[in-house]
């Protein structure tokens, strides 16, 4: 955690500790291992060569843990315990909030965690128990169920449209402010592939963070890629060249096939197929 965080006091934070307690700990291994771990500097904590090799093997301890942690917390006959959930940014702010929210009206004594981020934590490494993945599941022992596929279109708020005038055709989109990635991903390049139509444009805005993006839509920023859904919330927000563009992000429930017995896992993941079910089927 020192080395995530990159201070003994970030890292106290995070673990709910003090920092001299991190510091002790910090110093009782290097003094085990019999070589340092970090150097001092006014940056803060620099990892040492030594630091960066055990640091694979540190994460892998810690997610094993954390997993062990979760699976005894659910060792009633009770649906009870911890559940982690990793998913998109978008999905897990947006979308995935009122499903739990009714899962915990049911199931009090759950405690969910919930890991928002487009990083994808890796469920054979048990870094979560359940996962919400835009992609089919590629490796073995793992529980994957298909959900359907979200669609997702044009956007742009109203502001923004009664200033500069709804576009008529993708060529249109050239003289129109675009939201926009910042860096090329492997499915941006697959989206790209799949829609040799789309005009050669330069985005206004970049940004890596869907999160951010929708928030520019909403703001009357320019013309951005939404899920429909979500538009769909707010009246403002109106679908553009919906008859020239449209795409689907394939949606995908994944957890370790060793989970699948477990009560407290199986809730969540039915409760998650069904909520998503729902949410897609949303206009």
């Amino acid at each position: 955690m020192v080395l995530k965080e990159g201070s003994l006091s970030a890292a106290a934070r995070e673990l709910g500790l003090t920092q001299p307690t991190v510091g002790r700990h910090v110093d009782a291994m290097e003094e085990m291992l019999g070589f340092p771990l970090f150097t001092r500097s006014p940056q803060g904590l620099m990892p040492t060569d030594a630091a960066r090799a055990l640091q694979p093997y540190a994460e892998t301890l810690a997610a094993t843990s954390a997993a062990l942690l979760r699976a005894a917390s659910g060792q009633q006959d009770t649906v009870s315990g911890t559940v982690r959930i990793s998913a998109s940014e978008v999905i897990g702010i947006e979308v995935l909030p009122p499903i739990l929210a009714e899962l915990h009206a049911k199931y009090p004594d759950l405690t969910i965690e919930l890991s928002a981020s487009d990083a994808i934590e890796d469920i054979l490494r048990q870094e979560a128990d359940i996962a919400v993945r835009m992609a089919v599941p590629s490796q073995d022992a793992l529980v994957a169920l298909h959900v359907g596929a979200v669609p997702l279109g044009f956007h742009a708020h109203r502001r923004y449209l009664d200033r500069r005038g709804m576009p008529e055709t993708l060529a249109d989109l050239s003289g129109h402010s675009l939201i926009g990635y910042d860096r090329e991903t492997a499915a941006i390049r697959a989206i790209i592939a799949r829609t040799p139509e789309l005009p050669d444009v330069r985005f206004a805005l970049k940004a890596d963070s869907n999160l951010a993006q929708l928030a520019a839509i909403r703001a009357g920023f320019g013309i951005g890629i939404c899920q429909n859904a979500l538009a769909a919330r707010d009246p403002d927000i109106l679908p553009v060249l919906a008859g020239s563009f449209a795409m689907k992000l394939e949606t995908w429930l994944v957890m370790h096939e060793n989970l699948k017995t477990a009560p407290r896992c199986r809730v969540v993941f039915d409760a998650l197929a069904k909520g998503l079910r729902t949410y897609i089927r949303q206009p």
